[in-house]
């Protein structure tokens, strides 16, 4: 019996650990064929060493447009094309009071989270639109719906990215492309571990969160599979929480 994702082509920046992995092993159980793209060659080595035949690996800082542009030409040259675009990469370098972020800090985040995605929808949407199908899906978190407190710049690029979603989902939906994001609340990865390793830390998310756990990148991977494929074929425009009931009132 075919995947929900036979015979269409995914690529997913960040691919190479946490959400990025997880949604990547994902989709090549529903038969995707899979390119995962990270900054370091060792990382992305060992991503393949796991999730093993129908992924392609491509070493790329998508902070940088160069660099992006030589990705895309390397995919379309050996897939023809880019059906589903992950944007799940992110960064949260500045932590501290607002009024302490420095102009460099702001400039590193806004090309890391938000124009990266703008970057790689700007070059492969017009082929989704032409060929009548795609989907997009953009890793934003619960801070960009609640800011979280001492990290303006986080938030306010995952905010940004939110409304980058429905603006482009706005557009894209008559010629058939989906764009829609995730908002995570904290997930057990590399990148959150300062918010969840402490045991103390976590006693006090427990104490918020109506689901007594942390949450697995394949919590997130499940929700992006569905956005990205036909079963989801009436969602567009949409931020799907992924929580355990953190923002709940």
């Amino acid at each position: 019996m075919d995947g929900a994702l036979e015979n269409r082509v995914a690529l997913i920046t960040g691919g190479s650990r946490g959400i990025g992995r997880a949604i990547a092993k994902t989709f090549l159980r529903e038969g995707a064929s899979v390119v995962i793209c990270g900054r370091k060659q060792e990382a992305l080595d060992e991503a393949v060493g796991e999730l093993g035949p129908g992924v392609t690996e491509v070493v790329c800082n998508v902070s940088r447009a160069s660099e992006i542009a030589g990705m895309v030409e390397a995919v379309e040259r050996k897939h023809g094309r880019v059906d589903i675009l992950v944007n799940n990469v992110g960064t949260n370098i500045a932590f501290g009071p607002a009024l302490s972020f420095t102009e460099a800090q702001f400039d590193k985040m806004i090309e890391t989270n938000l124009k990266s995605a703008w970057r790689l929808t700007q070059a492969l949407a017009p082929g989704m639109c032409e060929r009548g199908w795609g989907s997009i899906i953009n890793i934003a978190s619960v801070s960009g719906l609640r800011p979280q407190y001492q990290s303006l710049l986080y938030s306010m690029t995952k905010a940004a990215l939110i409304m980058m979603t429905q603006s482009y989902a706005v557009e894209f939906g008559p010629a058939g492309v989906r764009v829609n994001a995730i908002a995570p609340g904290l997930i057990q990865t590399q990148m959150s571990e300062y918010f969840w390793k402490d045991e103390e830390s976590r006693k006090k998310l427990f104490g918020e969160q109506p689901s007594r756990r942390l949450g697995q990148p394949e919590d997130v991977a499940e929700v992006a599979l569905l956005l990205a494929s036909d079963r989801g074929g009436f969602i567009t425009g949409q931020t799907l929480v992924v929580d355990g009931g953190l923002l709940l009132p």
